[in-house]
C-alpha cells in the first residue's frame, strides 16, 4: 500500500499563476519529501490550473467554478488531504529546503495538546524585515497581528514559545484537532479565519508553538491587494464575529471601549501619516472609510443568530476558565498603536 503522507499542504490560489510557479517549485525542492499538496483554485482566468497541469501533475487540484474565499478553499483541501498534518499555505510564499524538516523535528519532540504551529515569516522583498514569527497577537477587540511584523530580524524571536496561533498564510495545524475543533469558519471568506480557528482551538484547550527555524518568504497581500476597501469591510466584519463567536461575556461586553479607542489611534494615524489609516486615506475618502464601516458592522449583526448558534456550539467544546481565556488576551496582546500607527 502507498504511505501516506505526514504533511498535506493546502495552498488556496485566485489568480496567482505570477507567484504560484515559484511557491511550488519552493516546496518540491525540500528535503522532506513525506508530503502531499493540494491545490484550491477559485475559479482562476490567468491560466493558473493550465500551469499546474503542465508543470507540477504531482499535485492535486481541485477546480472551483468561481472564487468561494479563502476560509473556504482551504476546508475544500483539508477534507480532501490525507495527511496527519495540515500545513496551510499562501500561494504567494516561498520556503527553504529544510522547512518542513524542521517543523517536524519540532513537532515530534513536543505533546499531543500542542495542535498548532507557526513558523518565521519574512518579506521576499526585505529578507530581514519580520512579516510574522510566531504568528498573531491580538487585540482586546479581536483584531489580530502579526507578531514582530515589519520589524527588523535580529534573532528576537528566536525561540520555540508557546504562542496564541499561527497565521493561516503559514500554519501547520494537527489532523485529530481539527477533526475535534472544526475547520474555518466559510461565511469568512477571507480575512480573520484564523484568528477564530486559533481561538476555538485555545477555548477547546489545545496549545500552540512557535518554530522559528522553519523560514518561510512572503508577498504581502500580493493577490489580494494591500490598501482596498474589500479588504477592509471583511477585516472589520470577521472581527466582530470573531469577538462574537468566542468571547466570555465579560470580554466581550469591553471590546467596544477597545474598538473606540483604536478607532481614535486610526484617526490620530491619518492626521500624522502614520500607518495603514493613513495609506487608506491617502486613496480612499473619509467618507467612503466611514461608510465601509457601517456596511462591515450592517453584515455582522444581519447574521447575529447564526454567529450566536455558532458560540453555542463552541462554548460546549470549551475546557479552559473565562479567567485563564483573559489571561490569554493580555499575554498575547498588543495596543492600539500596535494597530493604528503601523502599515
Amino acid at each position: 500500500m502507498e504511505q501516506a503522507p505526514v504533511v498535506s499542504i493546502i495552498i488556496a490560489n485566485w489568480n496567482g499563476k505570477e507567484v504560484l510557479e515559484s511557491c511550488l517549485e519552493s516546496l518540491y525542492a525540500m528535503t522532506e519529501k513525506n508530503f502531499e499538496i493540494i491545490i484550491v483554485d477559485n475559479g482562476s482566468r490567468d491560466g493558473s490550473v493550465e500551469m499546474i497541469k503542465s508543470h507540477f501533475s504531482q499535485a492535486i487540484i481541485i477546480e472551483n467554478k468561481k472564487n468561494l474565499g479563502f476560509a473556504k478553499a482551504n476546508n475544500q483541501g483539508i477534507k480532501a488531504s490525507k495527511g496527519e498534518f495540515i500545513l496551510t499555505l499562501n500561494n504567494d510564499t516561498l520556503v527553504e529546503v529544510d522547512f518542513l524538516d524542521a517543523l517536524l523535528l519540532t513537532v515530534k519532540g513536543g505533546s499531543e495538546d500542542v495542535g498548532m504551529w507557526a513558523p518565521k515569516i519574512l518579506s521576499v522583498v526585505e529578507k530581514d524585515i519580520i512579516d510574522s514569527v510566531g504568528g498573531l497577537l491580538i487585540y482586546p477587540d479581536g483584531l489580530a497581528r502579526g507578531r514582530g511584523r515589519l520589524e527588523k530580524d535580529q534573532g528576537q524571536f528566536d525561540e520555540d514559545v508557546e504562542i496564541l496561533m499561527p497565521s493561516a498564510c503559514a500554519g501547520l495545524y494537527r489532523k485529530k484537532m481539527l477533526d475535534v475543533i472544526g475547520l474555518f469558519d466559510p461565511d469568512f471568506f477571507a480575512y480573520c479565519e484564523d484568528t477564530d480557528l486559533g481561538l476555538r482551538a485555545k477555548l477547546a484547550g489545545w496549545r500552540a508553538f512557535s518554530v522559528p527555524k522553519a523560514r518561510v518568504f512572503h508577498h504581502y497581500s500580493k493577490t489580494s491587494g494591500a490598501y482596498n476597501l474589500r479588504k477592509a469591510y471583511l477585516i472589520e466584519r470577521n472581527r466582530v464575529w470573531v469577538v462574537l463567536k468566542n468571547f466570555p461575556l465579560k470580554n466581550l461586553l469591553l471590546s467596544p471601549a477597545y474598538t473606540f479607542s483604536r478607532y481614535l489611534t486610526h484617526l490620530y494615524g491619518i492626521k500624522t501619516g502614520k500607518g495603514a489609516s493613513a495609506r487608506y486615506s491617502e486613496q480612499f475618502s473619509m467618507l467612503s472609510l466611514c461608510g465601509i464601516l457601517l456596511r462591515a458592522y450592517g453584515a455582522a449583526f444581519y447574521k447575529l443568530l447564526p454567529i450566536l448558534k455558532k458560540r453555542k456550539k463552541i462554548k460546549e467544546k470549551k475546557l479552559i476558565s473565562n479567567l485563564k481565556f483573559s489571561k490569554l488576551l493580555f499575554r498575547f496582546g498588543m495596543s492600539a498603536k500596535e494597530i493604528g500607527l503601523k502599515d
